[in-house]
């Protein structure tokens, strides 16, 4: 990419912010874009053993005096005999009424992942997986800009992520992949493992920060005598994203080209019968044919090109 040369704009639906990880507590961060309905915050970290409390807030804005409304409180605590969470709202500097949840799925000295889901109308909290509680919005979820981490909690990564975009219509809760990291971020060229093959229904994720100076990010699919049925590459230099086949043959995808320099991306696979469905940004991008036998028999998952690697999940 030439200096000074202008990029294509792109939509505000396909910005996703960075994941930030083992901030230091208190820890106050600006939510890119604001929060809106179907974008999801993952907190994974560790409850110390003499924690007391902690505390989640979803603020409009950040000031220190006056205190910024809060829109939503998730304030976990661990000194009473019976831990629970409590979840309010703070408006004009006044607490409204508050709502308490018992049986809390969090220990002192364990580790823990909790996914924060916004709707419409209210917001859905899962505990290691498991649905915790909902709490219907009192502020307009538009206010809300800043998230703010307080108390007794050791923090290893924060996630900005978005809803399941293969899952249409669905009112199931969508899963949480924690970040996984090797010291502190897994290196590239990268070599994911696939034992057992792909199946119709498994999803591959894909969270990577593109370099200053991109030149292409190239992402196979291989089987034991490392063919590659499929591969998804993006070029730089002639900002394209494709279907790469074994043959060499290119299948251009058409949408924003969004591979941007010190640019955060998640890129989402969903293996179906006879073919690869793809998101990207949490946006669907189309798919591609794979012959069913192909896909089981695929044994490993290559990544390369100008990138840094933040998360390999399958």
């Amino acid at each position: 990419m030439s200096p000074g040369e202008k990029l294509d704009p792109i939509p505000d639906s396909f910005i996703l912010q960075p994941p930030v990880f083992h901030p230091v507590v208190p820890y106050v961060t600006t939510i890119f874009g604001g929060l809106h309905a179907g974008k999801r915050v993952m907190l994974q970290g560790v409850v110390p053993l003499d924690a007391h409390r902690f505390q989640v807030d979803f603020q409009c804005g950040c000031s220190l005096c006056p205190r910024p409304d809060i829109a939503f409180h998730f304030n976990p605590r661990f000194h009473t005999t019976k831990p629970h969470v409590i979840c309010n709202t703070l408006h004009g500097g006044r607490w409204q009424r508050e709502a308490r949840w018992p049986h809390l799925a969090l220990q002192k000295g364990s580790s823990f992942l909790i996914l924060f889901l916004f709707g419409n109308e209210e917001v859905k909290v899962s505990v290691n997986g498991q649905h915790f509680l909902h709490f219907r919005y009192r502020l307009p979820l538009s206010h809300v800009d800043t998230l703010g981490i307080f108390g007794d909690i050791l923090v290893e990564a924060v996630g900005f992520l978005n809803i399941n975009p293969f899952v249409e219509g669905s009112r199931e809760y969508p899963a949480g992949h924690p970040f996984l990291l090797m010291s502190p971020r897994l290196e590239v060229p990268c070599s994911h493992a696939l034992p057992q093959g792909l199946w119709p229904g498994q999803v591959i994720i894909v969270r990577a920060l593109v370099l200053q100076e991109p030149k292409h990010f190239t992402l196979s699919l291989r089987d034991q005598a490392s063919r590659a049925p499929v591969s998804l590459r993006a070029s730089f230099t002639d900002r394209t994203l494709a279907w790469i086949s074994p043959w060499g043959q290119k299948k251009l995808i058409s949408a924003p080209f969004l591979f941007y320099p010190q640019r955060f991306f998640e890129v989402l696979l969903l293996c179906q019968e006879g073919g690869l469905k793809l998101a990207l940004n949490g946006q669907g991008l189309g798919a591609t044919s794979v012959n069913q036998q192909a896909l089981e028999q695929l044994r490993e998952l290559r990544i390369s090109g100008s990138v840094q690697l933040y998360c390999v999940h399958s």
